[in-house]
């Protein structure tokens, strides 16, 4: 099974610029930016079958992805 990449500057290939600027200069993004992609890294071990956790863990995980996801487009459409 293929597991799609989640990455930021995947999920937002035409702002990949402005996603390095606000990395490196905001503070509030930055954290947010490594949160998202430490919870990233979380649900693709257990998609790849590297970790073993329940279903609804996983969903819950995907759910706080989605809502750092959106947090972060918000900010950078506020940016640009």
């Amino acid at each position: 099974m293929i597991i799609p990449d989640h990455s930021l500057v995947n999920e937002f290939p035409a702002h990949v610029e402005l996603i390095q600027e606000l990395n490196l200069s905001d503070d509030q993004f930055h954290k947010l930016y490594n949160d998202y992609h430490e919870l990233d890294r979380q649900v693709r071990r257990i998609e790849e079958g590297l970790e073993a956790a329940a279903d609804e863990y996983l969903e819950g995980l995907k759910m706080q992805r989605l809502q750092l996801k959106d947090e972060l487009y918000q900010r950078i459409q506020k940016a640009a």
